[in-house]
């Protein structure tokens, strides 16, 4: 297994140098180089593995024997002995066609918790078998700084820079991330939206001579490694339904602002899994609908809304699909993305269209409806789901028809959101370890959304 650029202008690489690369040296996004298929004898064959025993097989397929069997299990099955339930990420009934996959049992109660204690572990074993400095720096819409934070805090040969949206994260997110004091760890909360940290974090990696003096790898959805840890629940959900008698038509519905949760999905599918359809859901800043629905990719106006993870403009994960979706033709991927650059906006052909609408259906939740939707949920079923668990919820009732089955993806625990909770008069008693996050002082500094404002601090912390 070889790993390539969207925009075809790297050389195939390992699976430690994709993971070392992140952002692909010319702009681009890495890739496998082909997509493994799997027969139906081993998805049968894998039907009964435990969570850690299915990661394991299928990280196997992408790590090219650079890390030893023995010592990628340790890694797997360290990253999720750290989860509060055994089955790491349960199926729940709510209705007989309505399911939750459970994706917050991690330290830091949100789905990026499976990928990035796998990472951060994974980021550890590097540096100590190859000697790498680890300098990671990323960006956050809330969950992502909380777990990456989570999952090297403390490590030697690690230090980790994390930008959030100064004011635009929920307060439990921000207290997770600023009330860590270890002295390998910067948060920088960055005067602007989601978009703004994104798009620095983007440009300092696309700065190869800055990028490789201060070693910057990256913990975003950028990183390879992020998708393809999160490919494993999407198999371990369908199995969990096949051995209850119910995977036939199984639908995913995704909570997804940056498009990287969804295309694990798609990848998943593409090596085998037999998903009926993936359903996107997106809140009002609903550029990935409008794309699904139109073929225009194009930011709109930035709105504030009560799923703020997925207040995101620009997808990072979007060039990934669009290689596919053009049949892995770099030189038109290249082209579309410096289109996008030049004019803020991509129109894809009517046939190009046509096959996007096979891959998704989609549907952007209003402000209302997301509230409207915990109400009911929480009324008919005393299940209580977080904002944007409730956008998955809603996109599956507006999406799905009768016989079928669809798993919405719970991304986190709802004590995270509770402001969003709260106005509909619904109280919750915080878990233990959230509770205590409010008496703990904070660590963060605020700074203008500026490249060379960030730099400075980076030249300062690496």
């Amino acid at each position: 297994m070889e790993y390539i650029s969207t925009r075809g202008k790297v050389e195939p690489i390992g699976f430690i140098d994709a993971i070392l690369m992140g952002l692909a040296d010319d702009g681009g996004l890495l890739v496998p180089k082909h997509i493994p298929q799997l027969s139906a004898d081993t998805l049968q064959k894998w039907q009964k593995l435990s969570y850690s025993e299915l990661a394991l097989e299928i990280f196997s397929l992408y790590v090219n024997n650079e890390i030893p069997r023995n010592e990628l299990k340790q890694l797997v099955d360290d990253s999720y002995a750290t989860f509060r339930d055994e089955a790491v990420t349960p199926v729940k009934r709510l209705n007989d066609g309505t399911y939750v996959l459970e994706l917050f049992h991690g330290p830091t109660f949100a789905f990026k918790d499976i990928a990035l204690q796998f990472l951060g572990n994974l980021y550890s074993y590097v540096s100590r078998k190859t000697n790498s400095i680890i300098h990671i720096l990323g960006a956050t819409s809330g969950d992502t700084g909380a777990s990456a934070i989570e999952g090297v805090r403390g490590k030697e040969g690690i230090r980790i820079c994390i930008l959030h949206p100064h004011g635009k994260v929920s307060k439990v997110q921000e207290l997770q991330m600023t009330t860590v004091d270890d002295a390998n760890v910067l948060n920088l909360s960055v005067e602007g939206t989601f978009d703004d940290c994104q798009r620095i974090i983007k440009e300092l990696f696309a700065d190869v001579e800055f990028k490789h003096r201060y070693h910057l790898r990256a913990i975003n959805s950028i990183n390879i490694a992020r998708i393809l840890a999160q490919t494993v629940y999407y198999f371990y959900a369908y199995f969990q339904l096949a051995n209850n008698n119910q995977a036939d038509k199984v639908n995913f519905s995704v909570p997804t602002g940056n498009f990287g949760d969804i295309f694990a999905g798609y990848l998943a599918q593409k090596m085998g899994l037999p998903i009926h359809k993936l359903i996107l859901a997106t809140n009002e800043n609903n550029i990935l609908e409008r794309f699904v629905q139109d073929g225009v990719y194009q930011p709109g106006a930035f709105r504030g809304t009560y799923s703020p993870s997925m207040d995101i403009q620009v997808a990072s994960n979007f060039e990934r699909y669009l290689f596919y979706l053009y049949g892995e033709d770099a030189q038109a991927v290249s082209a579309i993305m410096d289109q996008f650059k030049a004019e803020g906006r991509v129109v894809i052909p009517a046939d190009k269209l046509q096959a996007v609408q096979a891959d998704f259906a989609a549907y952007g939740v209003q402000n209302e409806e997301c509230l409207d939707t915990i109400s009911e949920y929480y009324e008919k079923y005393a299940y209580l789901l977080d904002p944007h668990t409730a956008c998955g919820v809603a996109a599956a009732d507006k999406l799905a028809v009768d016989g079928e089955v669809t798993v919405a993806l719970s991304t986190a625990h709802p004590a995270k959101f509770d402001e969003s909770i709260r106005l509909r008069s619904i109280e919750q008693t915080y878990p233990q370890q959230i509770q205590a996050l409010f008496d703990k002082p904070q660590f963060q500094t605020v700074v203008g959304g500026t490249n060379d404002e960030i730099k400075d601090q980076l030249v300062k912390f690496f």
